[in-house]
């Protein structure tokens, strides 16, 4: 097949393609470059340094495909209550640019990442059922991409799946970027011999998804008929852990001697956010083969083939007030 990937020089969007050109199909892919690194894209991939908000380059490069996946995103659950206008365009005007322009080249079917921001505070583990209740900009922006996705293709005879990843890690995750990937921050900090910053108590729980695990669902994604018009979460529901208990693990890892230092909580962060992951197994048979150690150790390796890095404050706060964290406004990191 001919398989095309927004936000392919990304973390999820290059591993994707690499499992796909692995199986021997072709594999067309587009990043702008905002949270992506040449390097990661494989050499095989006809890739374009396209932004998805240009919809006239997507209806050119994604003519021909059969399978449209749409992984490109402005990740920052955090950062969107206060720039929420760079990360609704890159969430919600790029998603339909990119639906509108696969719909006109009559792809067979678009499988959209979307995000667990969707469920917000509803009780966990979260289940595909629940009706969503995002608290943060790109939460509603995930929401509204669904919606669109669902209305366009149900319209125009498209065939459509939105998977629900959550909290991915593994390498080549972007790890000197100050405003989202807990882990990578942590990592990156403390391999600089640097204490890493928790917002509010730590008591914040979250499941860790290494990128392996995620990696089949995503492309079975592309092949089933009995999934058409299905959210699916994917990822593991095991190892409920809170940010404390992550920072502990990682420094033992490194051996590293932690003492967090603890900032004021985010405004609209969820305290307990983790998705069940039954119906993967039911209907995927989804399996998590990676532990949470494991896969923060293949990090860590990662990081340290490549070395820590400072951190880029490449994104501008639009709303800087006394809500905004000090380690974003001082660049603290």
């Amino acid at each position: 097949m001919r398989i095309f990937i927004s936000g392919v020089a990304g973390f999820l969007g290059s591993h994707l393609a690499e499992s796909f050109l692995a199986d021997g199909h072709e594999v067309i892919g587009c990043d702008n470059m905002l949270g992506g690194e040449l390097d990661n894209v494989p050499a095989a991939v006809n890739y374009f340094q396209y932004d998805c908000c240009h919809h006239n380059s997507m209806v050119k490069i994604t003519q021909g495909c059969d399978v449209v996946y749409h992984c490109a995103a402005t990740a920052y659950e955090g950062l969107s209550v206060f720039s929420p206008h760079v990360v609704t365009q890159n969430i919600v005007t790029a998603s339909v640019s990119l639906f509108s322009a696969a719909i006109a080249n009559r792809v067979k079917r678009i499988v959209f990442c979307s995000s667990m921001a969707r469920y917000g505070v509803n009780e966990v583990p979260f289940l595909e059922s629940y009706t969503p209740r995002p608290q943060d900009p790109y939460g509603i922006g995930k929401v509204a991409a669904e919606q669109m996705l669902r209305n366009l293709c149900e319209t125009h005879g498209v065939e459509y799946v939105i998977a629900v990843p959550h909290n991915i890690i593994g390498p080549r995750q972007k790890y000197d970027d100050p405003y989202r990937n807990v882990a990578s921050i942590m990592m990156n900090l403390m391999m600089q011999g640097r204490q890493p910053t928790i917002y509010g108590d730590g008591t914040q729980m979250r499941c860790f998804s290494f990128i392996d695990d995620d990696i089949y669902c995503l492309k079975e994604m592309a092949y089933r008929s009995d999934i058409v018009g299905e959210v699916i979460n994917i990822g593991p529901d095991e190892e409920f852990v809170t940010i404390n208990d992550l920072a502990n693990n990682i420094a033992n890892l490194l051996q590293f001697n932690v003492d967090p230092i603890y900032m004021p909580g985010r405004p609209q962060e969820v305290k307990f956010a983790t998705c069940s992951a039954e119906k993967a197994r039911k209907v995927l048979g989804y399996k998590t083969k990676v532990k949470m150690k494991d896969g923060l150790q293949a990090m860590i390796d990662h990081i340290r083939r490549k070395g820590p890095r400072p951190f880029r404050y490449h994104l501008d706060l639009e709303i800087v007030n006394e809500l905004t964290p000090r380690t974003w406004k001082e660049k603290l990191f």
